[in-house]
């Protein structure tokens, strides 16, 4: 990991969950990847840190508990590499470190769903750091989408991993064009619009679900999309946020909108 990490800059009491709190809203903020209530108070505490924004504490008391808490520690990495880490060397060696990790939490753990997604993430984000045609040369678009649709066999309704596969399909047309994206690597317009669609039915109060949904179209349709994909933007940014990530998500999209 890195020394250092920059601070969440949104800091907000009401992130800040005890034990009682952050169950009751657990199914709220888990909406997304449908992460199992913990067991184990350690495990509860880097969650806390995670919700708070205080993304290495709750990486750094994941890895301690280990088990359950390495998919605390995965997430709280890799979402602060995605929004807060700016250097760009350091974001793609978080990225690595969150797809062995989750990687090798596979093998241990072979039907937690976000030992799958995770990796998909991570690889996910790594690919569009390097670029998404190198990534596809070296093969991590292919374990991208299976460890997806590995996470969607497990967990069907596990909103976050529709948002990717959506996002996959978009990326590579938009790389590489319908006709190879579509006989190389299976991408297809009309999914990548479904998973879209099926995110935000499962996580309707989603402001990422909303950006990623608006970035794909714009990718998938040009410029006929821009209405639509600006009135997603305009819907993420008004979004109400529940923890420091969502807080993320929705600063991301009034950004965009004020670009």
């Amino acid at each position: 990991m890195a020394k250092a990490w920059a601070k969440f800059p949104y800091p907000d009491k009401k992130f800040v969950y005890g034990a009682a709190s952050l169950k009751k809203a657990w199914d709220r903020l888990h909406r997304g990847d449908c992460e199992p209530w913990p067991t184990g108070n350690a495990v509860v505490e880097a969650w806390i840190a995670f919700h708070a924004g205080d993304f290495r504490k709750a990486a750094d008391a994941g890895l301690k508990a280990g088990g359950a808490g390495i998919t605390v520690a995965n997430k709280a990495t890799a979402i602060y590499a995605n929004y807060l880490e700016d250097n760009d060397k350091t974001r793609l060696a978080l990225f690595e470190e969150v797809a062995a990790r989750a990687e090798a939490q596979q093998k241990t753990e072979p039907k937690n769903a976000n030992a799958f997604y995770w990796h998909a993430y991570a690889l996910g984000r790594y690919a569009q750091g390097i670029s998404i045609v190198k990534a596809l040369s070296q093969g991590i678009g292919t374990k991208v989408r299976a460890s997806l649709e590995a996470t969607l066999k497990l967990q069907p309704r596990h909103a976050d991993a529709h948002i990717a596969l959506g996002s996959y399909h978009a990326e590579i047309i938009d790389k590489v064009g319908a006709m190879v994206g579509g006989l190389t690597y299976g991408a297809k317009k009309d999914a990548g619009l479904k998973h879209y669609e099926t995110a935000l039915q499962l996580n309707p109060d989603s402001a990422i679900a909303r950006i990623e949904y608006a970035n794909g179209l714009v990718m998938l349709e040009g410029k006929k999309a821009l209405v639509r994909a600006e009135q997603l933007y305009e819907e993420a940014a008004a979004c109400a946020a529940l923890d420091a990530m969502e807080k993320l998500d929705v600063e991301l999209a009034k950004a965009e909108l004020e670009d």
